[in-house]
């Protein structure tokens, strides 16, 4: 085994530091806000009938909260780079604690509507946030992995939630109240604890990080501003030039298939797994298999990105395969145990792709356009899922088939292939 030098000694030391400092955290924070988003999908097997909502409103309700979000996501990261991280973090985590658990209130469709449309506004800004909080900790080649590690999060909610919202749903009857508005109580208290814990945890800059040492804070500094030197592909000032450039628009493009599958497969799934004559029980259980191999897959190809410098075929394989899977889907729609694997590999698709989708986006964005570039991309591609949502409850009303309701996603995902292939082709790998 070789001998590391001191700096390589000193490096190892500090992104240590760095990852167990800030990574449990915000990790925990965010497997919390994507159970937060797509708890809605247990609590319908009981809402719907509860509160008199279709196929139809329930999508529209599903995708509508991503209006809200794609209409506060830029200024919620320029709020968040004005006032720093840990504040504005912290006011975000507090917020959709806060709208989360009156989702318990829904009496209809239009509070349903009205509240999915304030959980986005609320939640507006928090990925794309940290995404921008990383680039501030952690150099370039630690990105894909560090992105993957902390977007593991969505795989885990669907592993982790799936069998604790179809549990919480027998508490049907305690106190009065249904499962599915236990599920909203229960799933949106860690949201609020965590979001007061976030203003003594986080540390906004390195130069203000206390728990480093002196050489630490140095060394990290010094790294990343080195990096902040290197010319990007997107440099513009202007907000407006940033979230109209070109790269940013077809960037969007490319994460919006891979965004419109993993919200899809947490709204919807339980909901096609139950159809098969399962209790509530089995289908946890059941929903949590894709996402629990697209938790280890995830990490395992981000690290593969990180460890070749290689962005842009590890963007379109992914995307490629998770397409090819959803039209296979045609013809397992019988069989339960034919479907679970293609639904392995839609999951493993859509989240593997998006650690060095992120690295990538990091890597061409400069240090002025990042906190507007980073959230319009990922503003745009999660719009998408308000589309795709209400086009999957109108599809599946007028058809009945969850396959084809899937094609529009499938279609998207096969451009962004496509695009990522085209405007990536001369894009160096990132040095080691």
């Amino acid at each position: 085994m070789p001998t590391l030098s001191p700096e390589q000694q000193l490096e190892a030391a500090t992104m240590r530091r760095v990852s167990w400092r800030l990574m449990p955290f915000l990790l925990t924070a965010y497997l919390i806000a994507y159970i937060d988003r797509v708890n809605v999908g247990f609590a319908a097997l009981q809402m719907n009938k509860a509160v008199g909502l279709d196929p139809k409103t329930y999508g529209l309700g599903a995708g509508i909260f991503f209006i809200g979000y794609f209409i506060f996501e830029v200024p919620s990261n320029l709020a968040l780079q004005r006032f720093g991280a840990r504040t504005w973090i912290a006011r975000i985590m507090i917020s959709w604690g806060l709208v989360s658990a009156a989702f318990a209130l829904i009496g209809g469709p239009t509070s349903f509507l009205v509240l999915r449309f304030l959980l986005g506004v609320a939640e507006a800004g928090f990925f794309p946030g940290v995404i921008l909080y990383f680039t501030y900790w952690y150099p370039a080649r630690y990105r894909a992995t560090i992105v993957g590690i902390f977007m593991v999060a969505i795989p885990v909610a669907g592993l982790v939630g799936s069998p604790i919202s179809g549990a919480i749903l027998y508490m049907d009857g305690v106190l009065g109240l249904g499962g599915w508005q236990w599920i909203f109580l229960l799933e949106a208290a860690p949201a609020l604890l965590l979001g007061i814990a976030a203003f003594a945890w986080l540390t906004d800059q390195p130069e203000h990080a206390r728990w480093l040492a002196p050489e630490q804070r140095q060394w990290l500094s010094a790294k990343l501003a080195g990096e902040r030197q290197r010319a990007p592909r997107i440099s513009h000032e202007s907000v407006w030039r940033v979230i109209s450039n070109k790269y940013v628009l077809i960037l969007a493009l490319v994460y919006a298939g891979a965004s419109g599958a993993s919200t899809s497969l947490a709204l919807w799934v339980p909901q096609l797994v139950k159809s098969f004559g399962l209790t509530n029980w089995q289908t946890g259980l059941v929903t949590a298999v894709p996402f629990g191999v697209a938790a280890i897959w995830m990490i395992l190809w981000g690290q593969s990105s990180d460890k070749s410098g290689e962005r842009v075929w590890h963007n379109a394989l992914p995307l490629g395969w998770m397409a090819l899977a959803m039209v296979a889907t045609f013809f397992a729609i019988h069989s339960l145990w034919a479907m679970v694997p293609l639904l392995a590999l839609i999951a493993a698709g859509t989240y593997a792709s998006k650690g060095p989708f992120w690295a990538l986006c990091s890597e061409w964005l400069g240090a002025a356009s990042a906190a507007a570039g980073l959230a319009q991309i990922n503003a745009l591609g999660n719009l998408s899922s308000f589309f795709f949502n209400y086009l999957i409850g109108w599809i599946q009303a007028e058809t009945g088939s969850f396959p084809l309701a899937l094609m529009p996603i499938a279609l998207t995902a096969a451009i962004g292939t496509a695009c990522v292939l085209v405007i990536g082709h001369r894009h160096p790998r990132t040095a080691a």
